[in-house]
């Protein structure tokens, strides 16, 4: 694992903001670290408006969209409205959903696709379902921009659709009303980098806008800041402020469902971190293990005691998940190891076996082992269903791009995509994608790497420094936790091995000429015990976070890395 400085700041570019903000040095260097620099940047910076918001009727086709909507609800047409299972798709029916039915009378239907059975993306099953059930609108959310035969299809019952995607087009837009995707190669928006419910969200704030609706949004950004952190997009723009009012949401005036979930948590405030770690996988259990459906009507209902037993369901659908999710890594990196190729610059592994549901948290724990380009697969009877994940820097979406001719269908991100392969082709496939990522991948994109933000001596971490550290957040890809290196250090002899499986690694850090004691675990980190032991001498390389215990708040060092 490879340690790297961040950026390098000129001096003088540091002194002149430590000196407008007066703050310090590291902190003026985290700033411009973030792009922050001068007093006004660091102002918005601090603290987000709802009004650096833009324009929703910048996007390419909003008004189109607003206008159809406006039509409906003039001729008391009934509307579907469609998304994806995991949480950004059902956190942005339950937003659109929810918005809607307070402004309409018709009937207002929600549609999750079994995962199972329909598979990712707008479906014939539940077209069918809005012709039967006399629906002439359907909205689609977090998925839509490559089903350009499904749109073909509903058209021929006279079935409209407004698509509202974030993932990459192809070269053919659906022959949808409204296509809202600021990935368009024609939409000039100039955020880019919205998840599926943020452009829900924009859809919402120009419909206010039109009817001239006194709601105040804010009300649905909890749902949004769900999506932005479960859906990993960056933590920057609109994305900073969306995540940063839906936190406060969050913790002050949360839904009903997600109020329930915080309750079993017992967490006297929330953070991205929460989210990731504890609530998104709850609700994306409900589509893994079951059906989509059992979010939406969580993240929608009003009803606390209906709320209590959903919630409690899907936490037993998440304990049941990670049984599977634990079975599935060990079998895939058994099947690596018995395939004994060292060269390998993929990660390629199947057994029909595998729940679909947690194929995408398998790649992703596989990639972390090997840190190389990974695809898991499951099986639909003769069609293998995918998911990939990629290496910082390697673009996993394009290199299935070029086997093509191999997939079925595929769609998705930089990091992360889902694919459909026929199990005749399973080898061919392949061999082929290890072929594109071999003469493709960069040294730089195999290689981990820690990127260091600064060197900190551990004196300089103060409650002070830390309240400062803790106004950065929310949290995330574009607005990372500052990872700081210090050297000379050593455990007190403290230093244990702890956790269920003997995995972590957990002790009390000081710094030559230097008495104060700082709490410290490392995650994962077991196997560094010999590198700290007897008092060794080391560098690490960590983050500063805190740690609740017994009542007390302390500040804690979470070791990423240690080098002697």
């Amino acid at each position: 694992m490879i340690w790297e400085l961040a950026k390098e700041q000129k001096e003088e570019k540091i002194k002149n903001l430590q000196q407008q903000l007066n703050v310090s040095r590291l902190t003026s260097a985290l700033l411009l670290n973030r792009g922050v620099d001068d007093y006004d940047m660091a102002k918005k910076f601090f603290r987000p408006s709802m009004d650096d918001l833009h324009d929703p009727f910048l996007m390419e086709d909003m008004k189109k969209a607003v206008d159809r909507i406006q039509h409906a609800f003039s001729k008391n047409e009934n509307i579907l409205v469609f998304g994806d299972y995991d949480v950004d798709g059902t956190a942005s029916v339950a937003l659109v959903s929810k918005y809607l039915r307070s402004h309409s009378s018709q009937q207002i239907f929600t549609y999750i696709p079994d995962r199972y059975e329909e598979g990712y993306g707008i479906s014939t099953q539940a077209i069918d379902f809005a012709e039967s059930n006399k629906i002439s609108l359907i909205i689609a959310l977090d998925c839509g921009i490559q089903a350009v035969e499904k749109i073909e299809y509903a058209s021929e019952k006279n079935i409209d659709f407004i698509i509202c995607d974030h993932h990459t087009p192809s070269n053919k837009i659906p022959n949808a009303i409204a296509v809202l995707n600021p990935l368009r190669e024609d939409c000039k928006y100039p955020f880019k980098q919205l998840c599926g419910c943020g452009i829900g969200f924009k859809l919402i704030q120009a419909l206010n806008t039109v009817m001239d609706q006194k709601e105040v949004l804010n009300q649905y950004l909890d749902l949004v800041c769900l999506a932005v952190v479960a859906d990993i997009v960056p933590l920057v723009g609109e994305n900073r402020v969306l995540c940063y009012y839906g936190l406060q949401q969050i913790n002050t005036t949360p839904r009903t469902g997600v109020q329930v979930i915080i309750q079993m948590l017992e967490k006297q405030e929330i953070t991205n971190g929460d989210i990731a770690f504890y609530i998104a996988p709850r609700i994306n259990a409900a589509g893994r293990m079951e059906s989509g459906n059992l979010a939406v009507e969580l993240l929608s209902t009003d009803d606390k005691d209906r709320a209590e037993n959903l919630a409690e369901k899907l936490n037993q659908l998440n304990i049941e998940r990670r049984i599977l999710d634990k079975t599935t890594v060990e079998e895939a990196v058994a099947q690596v190891k018995k395939q004994k190729n060292e060269k390998a610059r993929t990660t390629v592994v199947y057994n029909p076996e595998w729940h679909k549901g947690v194929i995408g948290i398998a790649a992703s724990k596989i990639m972390e082992t090997y840190y190389r380009p990974t695809i898991v697969f499951a099986s639909t009877g003769d069609v293998l269903v995918g998911s990939a994940r990629s290496v910082k820097g390697f673009n996993i979406h394009d290199a299935i791009e070029k086997c093509k001719d191999f997939v079925i269908e595929y769609g998705g991100h930089k990091y992360a995509a889902g694919l459909k392969v026929k199990k005749n082709e399973f080898k061919n496939f392949k061999e082929k994608f290890e072929q594109v990522v071999n003469s493709s991948i960069t040294k730089e994109a195999e290689t981990k790497t820690i990127y260091i933000e600064g060197q900190i001596e551990l004196n300089e971490i103060t409650p002070k420094f830390y309240r400062i550290l803790k106004q950065f957040a929310p949290f995330g890809p574009g607005n990372s936790m500052p990872v700081f290196s210090a050297n000379n250090l050593r455990d007190t002899g403290y230093a244990k091995v702890v956790g269920k499986e003997n995995t972590h690694l957990k002790f009390n850090l000081t710094q030559q000429n230097n008495s104060k004691i700082y709490n410290a675990i490392g995650f994962g980190l077991a196997g560094k015990y010999p590198n700290v032991m007897d008092k060794k001498l080391f560098n690490a390389a960590f983050t500063i976070d805190e740690n609740q215990w017994n009542g007390k708040t302390n500040i804690q060092l979470k070791v990423i890395d240690i080098k002697n």
